[in-house]
């Protein structure tokens, strides 16, 4: 890589600008934090504070004004604002990361991809989750062919938080792409699509349980993959006793594993992946179990142990695609084809039909 880092602009600095990019970019070799766009004073300052050398704009036009001054501009702004800034962005002559999901519809999403083909630059989506621990160690297996045949793939993101929080993520409005279809099934769907390649039939069911909530906070999806296999997967904010984050049953053995990958819980303490850091791993006692023919909760099959997490990779190969020409992580295409089962399921649900892909 070049000695000389490449300078990256963020914008927004809220949960995902402070919790995830900034830090992965600033501990990422090759890549420098050099502006972060918030009109939010108590932000600004925050972003003054945790990163003390990085220049603060008020507005994405404040930026882009200065495009010649930057190599790579991230964006982590609310969701609605993803397809203006990623046009701009590009339109300006700079690569561009986007936080999921890239855009409301599969057709944004590929109108964005046919922009930056044209224009020669990357266009990238932050999906984490597919460097999360459980997820890595169950690509491990499957290459490993510890499972046989997969049959059914189930994948859980629930969380017990019954009292909305407002904001736009909750909002009922669909111009600001909010509800849990669209943000924790953007991993969920994401994963199975990586896993087990693409979708012919989607089933939804998308649900408001919470007073007061205006868009769905309980979701299920039911997909069936060219392949055969069947992937359940679950979204929901409304869920009392959590089950496990993953259930894969195959021909051969199953895998089930609870608990959440730890790397956003560390991330929001504050601390930092880096060299001499056990960054991604998890303790012995929420390892996931490889069996048959028995339950994990009796003492059925062995522990797996799991692979460490490892979201630094999603912005070291981001900086390998621009500095040394590497692919890049996670494509436009890619995320349109997510989109493409999301659409579907919020036809399914709202129609209560199954829809063909």
């Amino acid at each position: 890589m070049s000695a000389t880092p490449l300078r990256v602009g963020l914008v927004g600095y809220g949960l995902a600008g402070s919790v995830f990019h900034a830090p992965l970019i600033a501990t990422t070799e090759g890549l420098a934090l050099d502006t972060v766009v918030t009109s939010n004073p108590e932000r600004q300052k925050q972003a003054l504070a945790e990163h003390p050398d990085v220049r603060v704009a008020a507005t994405p036009d404040e930026l882009l004004a200065r495009a010649s001054d930057l190599d790579l501009v991230v964006i982590a702004s609310p969701n609605k604002t993803h397809v203006p800034l990623a046009t701009a962005a590009l339109e300006a002559g700079l690569p561009v990361v986007v936080d999921k999901p890239i855009a409301g519809t599969a057709a944004e999403a590929r109108a964005l991809a046919a922009l930056a083909e044209e224009r020669g630059l990357l266009l990238s989506v932050f999906q984490n989750r597919r460097w999360d621990n459980d997820f890595l160690t169950l690509r491990h297996l499957l290459a490993e062919g510890e499972l046989g045949d997969v049959w059914r793939f189930e994948s859980r993101f629930e969380r017990w938080r019954p009292q909305t929080k407002g904001g736009w993520r909750e909002s009922g409005n669909p111009a600001e792409i909010g509800g849990l279809l669209y943000d924790l099934g953007s991993h969920v769907v994401d994963q199975a699509l990586v896993l087990f390649g693409p979708v012919t039939q989607v089933y939804a069911e998308a649900v408001v349980r919470r007073a007061g909530a205006e868009t769905d906070d309980d979701t299920f999806l039911a997909l069936t993959h060219a392949n055969g296999v069947r992937s359940h997967l679950y979204a929901s904010a409304t869920t009392a006793q959590l089950g496990p984050r993953f259930r894969v049953l195959g021909s051969e053995a199953g895998y089930i594993k609870y608990g959440l990958d730890p790397q956003e819980a560390a991330l929001r303490e504050g601390l930092r992946p880096g060299a001499g850091t056990d960054w991604g791993v998890e303790p012995e006692s929420l390892w996931g179990r490889v069996g048959a023919g028995e339950s994990p909760l009796t003492g059925g099959g062995r522990p797996e142990p799991t692979l460490p997490g490892d979201y630094p990779a999603y912005y070291a190969a981001v900086a390998e695609a621009l500095l040394d020409g590497g692919p890049n992580p996670v494509t436009a295409l890619e995320a349109a084809a997510a989109l493409d089962v999301l659409e579907a399921a919020r036809r399914s649900a709202r129609d209560e039909v199954t829809v063909t892909l």
